[in-house]
């Protein structure tokens, strides 16, 4: 698995694995590797979420010191 995929190409094989399971033709073997390759993008997308709220954090916190110096 790469682990370096952007947040949508993990987003965009996640709904692949999903729509896969859900047909219930996949072979038992076949239906864990995907469950398995899923719970790890969902890991990778979580994680990638937090950092992209931290930046956001961090930007707005500038934003706002800024605007407070802007001010006076």
């Amino acid at each position: 698995m790469e682990s370096n995929k952007s947040f949508r190409e993990s987003m965009d094989r996640l709904d692949y694995i999903v729509s896969q399971l859900e047909q219930n033709d996949v072979e038992l073997e076949e239906a864990i590797t995907l469950f398995e390759e899923g719970l790890h993008l969902v890991k990778t997308c979580d994680s990638q979420l937090k950092k992209f709220e931290e930046q956001v954090t961090t930007l707005m916190e500038t934003y706002e010191g800024d605007t407070e110096h802007e001010e006076s």
